[in-house]
Order: structure tokens, then C-alpha cells, then sequence
């Protein structure tokens, strides 16, 4: 028979997707099962969000619309990007697309072509990997262990750079662990940037709303406002306005970058839908009560989670300071048996595994992100949940031996 293209040999499915389907799937058959899996902030937007789409329904089009984004959803972002200081944005700087993997994958398509090299930090989200691998392109990882609280230190940036990749991609607030780079850590990295002028920056910082302890957001463009021709902006409805499956994402950046992403677009999607568009525009541009409110619910969870993994001998939990992750290093465990099941821990596929099995608690193994001695807790569980599933934690590793 007719073979498929190779690409399609590259492409892997989601790590995360794949823990979450077992965990819905043991729950299906009757498990007490509490997921610290997926990703998603499980909250819903308010009201005014579902207030503008009954009446963008009301007076539906059915037409197609733009290639790069409504003009009304452009402007929207524009001034949400304000909000955190990135200003001096047209409409020609921005594009949209179905949600923030996608603008990536565009991206990505339009800057790498084969055997071009991109670099990021490990631990890393995992499709940064998996569209970096579509597209054949070389990968650079730059390990960040829980010893340097998994941020990138100036010195590996230069030595990565200074191999003059084509794209260097950067995450932050970080998923998978968490963290946030502080404005003097910012400041330190766009300074190496700036020495590498050959090389695009890709910022993803779909988290920049979800920041704790007063930190604050800051961006290359801040530090350096000369590095705004080479640095793209990615954001997305998702995490900050609780619209996961509404598949809203938007970058902002250099004209020609936008252009790209246009011109892919008019290939792949045509455009947002007309309803999503007004969906976004409403939670972009309405009361921001929400959003402000879940941050501070997913800072006093994050409070909760750190309280427990401190609890644990030998496990070592660098402190998260935004997103909805932690990532606590479990090699501790690596060697043990589990004692009331027997099972061995070789591995964090091996942990999760029998953490599943024995206590009903869904974790995605650290080497989904590149950091095989870890493992990620999304705390966005339903409250009443997040005691009982951090207790069960503790349980087995106190079962070890």
C-alpha cells in the first residue's frame, strides 16, 4: 500500500493527553481517582463572556472571516499587551490563531527550515519537542535541574548562542515547573540576547497573568526594547481566562513574523470563528474579576501543594512562583519498592505508574518534559480534592523502603 509521509513518523502524541485519558478512564470504571494531570485552570469565564456570544449569535454572519484575526480581536489583544507594558503594537505586529500550539506550529514552520537548529531549557513543555521534531529541525537542550531551580543561567545561554541557532525559544511564566524569572534574571538574559543578532527569540508566556508573590511579568522587549525586531510573543486565552477548549492564541512581533503567520492561516484555519472571536474579544476587553481572583485561589493552592511536598525526606520541590505547577525532583524514590504492592521504582514512568495504581493520584512523569527525575502536579484539581490527593502523595512515599 501507499506509505505515509515520513513526517508523520515524528509526530508523537501528547504525554499528558495520554495520562489524563488513563486517569479518565479508570475513573469511568468506578477508581476514586484525583487527577494532578492535565493542564487546564478548571475555571469558567464570567458572564460577559457568554453574554457577547449570544449576541454575536443573534447576529451571526456565517461569512468568512480574517486570515490574521478581526480587527476588533487585534485591537483587544493590543491593549491587553499594555497591560503588562508591551506597547508600541499595531495590527500589522499581531496574529491569531487556533489557540497558542498552533501560532507556534506556524511559526515554527515559517522560521525552521530543515536542519535549522532551535534551543530551549529542559525541563520544557511538551510540545516544544514534538513540533520542533515535525519540522525536522536540530534541538539544542539546555538542562535546568531542580539544583538551579530548572531556570537558564546566563552562561549556558551564551555557549548555546553562540552557536548561532535559528530560534531560541524561552517560557515564561515555565510550563512544566512553575517558575518565573525575576526583572533582574530578564535582565541578564536579553543582555546575552542582544550579542546574538542572527538569532529569532520566541518568548511563550501564556501564563503572564498567573504571576505570585509580587514578582511581576517581565519580557526581553523590557529590558532590551531593541530586541522587539527579533522577539515574538505568544499568549493565549486558555490558562487566563479559564477558555482551554475556546482555541484562542495570538503572537505579537515583528511584521514579517505576523505576515507569516497570516499567510499560513489563509492555508490552514481561514480564520478564528466568528463566535470565538467575540468570545475573545468580551474576555480580553471586560471585567478582569475572574482571572484576578483565580491567581490568587491558584497562589494559595500553590502554598498548600509546596506545604507537602517540604513534608517528603529527599524530595526537593524548587518554590514555583506562578502558572498552576510545581515539579518536585522524586529520584529519592528511585531504587524503592512501593511496600503494600511491591511494585519497584526504577524510574518516574515506574512512580506515576504505581502511584496511579496503588493511591488513585494521576502525575505526568517528569521525561515528558525532558527531566526524567521529576514529575509535574497541576494543582487546578476542584478544591475539596487537592488535601485528599497531596495526603495519598505523602502516603506512598512513606510506603517506600
Amino acid at each position: 500500500m501507499p506509505q505515509l509521509a515520513r513526517r508523520i513518523g515524528r509526530a508523537k502524541p501528547s504525554a499528558i493527553m495520554q495520562v489524563a485519558e488513563k486517569a479518565k478512564r479508570l475513573k469511568a470504571e468506578g477508581r476514586d481517582i484525583i487527577s494532578f494531570s492535565i493542564g487546564v485552570p478548571n475555571f469558567l469565564p464570567g458572564d460577559h463572556v457568554y453574554a457577547a456570544v449570544r449576541e454575536a449569535l443573534a447576529k451571526d454572519s456565517g461569512q468568512y472571516g480574517s486570515n490574521r484575526g478581526a480587527d476588533a480581536l487585534l485591537d483587544a489583544f493590543i491593549e491587553h499587551m499594555g497591560k503588562i507594558g508591551l506597547t508600541g503594537y499595531g495590527r500589522v505586529n499581531c496574529a491569531t490563531g487556533i489557540g497558542a500550539k498552533h501560532v507556534i506550529y506556524n511559526i515554527a514552520e515559517a522560521l525552521l527550515d530543515e536542519g535549522d537548529t532551535i534551543v530551549f531549557p529542559t525541563p520544557y513543555w511538551t510540545s516544544y519537542l514534538d513540533i520542533a521534531e515535525i519540522v525536522n529541525a536540530k534541538i539544542d537542550l539546555l538542562p535546568c535541574p531542580a539544583s538551579q531551580d530548572y531556570k537558564l543561567t546566563p552562561a549556558q545561554l551564551d555557549a548555546a548562542l553562540a552557536k548561532k541557532p535559528k530560534v531560541f525559544l524561552f517560557n515564561n511564566p515555565s510550563n512544566p515547573t512553575g517558575m518565573v524569572y525575576s526583572k533582574d534574571e530578564i535582565d541578564a538574559l536579553a543582555a546575552v540576547v542582544a550579542k546574538y543578532p542572527d538569532t529569532w527569540v520566541i518568548t511563550d508566556d501564556i501564563y503572564n497573568r498567573m504571576v505570585f508573590d509580587g514578582l511581576g511579568y517581565h519580557n526581553f522587549v523590557h529590558s532590551r526594547p531593541e530586541l522587539r525586531d527579533r522577539v515574538i510573543f505568544i499568549d493565549s486565552l486558555s490558562k487566563t481566562y479559564g477558555m482551554p477548549g475556546w482555541r484562542v492564541g495570538f503572537m505579537a512581533g515583528p511584521e514579517v513574523i505576523a505576515q507569516a503567520v497570516t499567510t499560513m492561516n489563509s492555508n490552514h484555519i481561514t480564520n478564528v470563528p466568528e463566535i470565538v472571536t467575540a468570545a475573545a474579544v468580551a474576555a480580553l476587553s471586560g471585567p478582569q474579576d475572574v482571572p484576578t481572583q483565580r491567581c490568587a485561589e491558584f497562589q494559595a493552592k500553590r502554598d498548600q501543594v509546596m506545604a507537602a511536598m517540604d513534608s517528603i525526606p529527599g524530595v526537593i520541590c524548587p518554590r514555583p512562583q506562578g502558572a498552576f505547577y510545581v515539579f518536585p525532583d522524586i529520584s529519592v524514590a528511585f531504587g524503592k519498592t512501593h511496600q503494600p504492592s511491591g511494585l519497584k521504582i526504577g524510574n518516574d514512568m515506574d512512580l506515576c505508574n504505581a502511584l496511579l495504581e496503588t493511591k488513585g493520584v494521576a502525575c505526568v512523569p517528569g521525561s515528558a518534559f525532558g527531566e526524567p527525575s521529576a514529575l509535574r502536579i497541576s494543582y487546578t484539581c476542584p478544591t475539596p480534592q487537592l488535601a485528599p490527593g497531596l495526603q495519598r502523595f505523602q502516603e506512598f512515599f512513606a510506603e517506600l523502603a
